[in-house]
């Protein structure tokens, strides 16, 4: 009964290291599936770190000169209720 017990133990245990292993294996022996991730990760970088530099500027830096500025406008823009924000 106790070499059960172990054999459930290091089966469980090893979950993770299989699932790593699966995944690894399936990668290794991918050809156009290669090309497809490096494919999503271009379309990422270009996403956020491309059209963010360009397209959406730091709107807390543009407007206020000081940290105090910055969080009692933020602070303002939560705690206003949604009526007033329409105004």
């Amino acid at each position: 009964m106790d070499s059960t017990k172990r054999g459930r133990k290091q089966m469980i245990g090893s979950y993770p290291g299989r699932i790593f292993r699966f995944y690894l294996q399936g990668f290794r022996s991918m050809t156009l599936g290669r090309t497809l991730w490096m494919i999503i990760f271009f379309k990422l970088f270009v996403m956020f770190f491309i059209l963010k530099l360009f397209f959406f500027p730091n709107f807390l830096n543009t407007r206020f000169g000081t940290d105090a500025e910055r969080a009692d406008y933020v602070l303002d823009m939560i705690t206003r209720p949604a009526a007033d924000l329409n105004r």
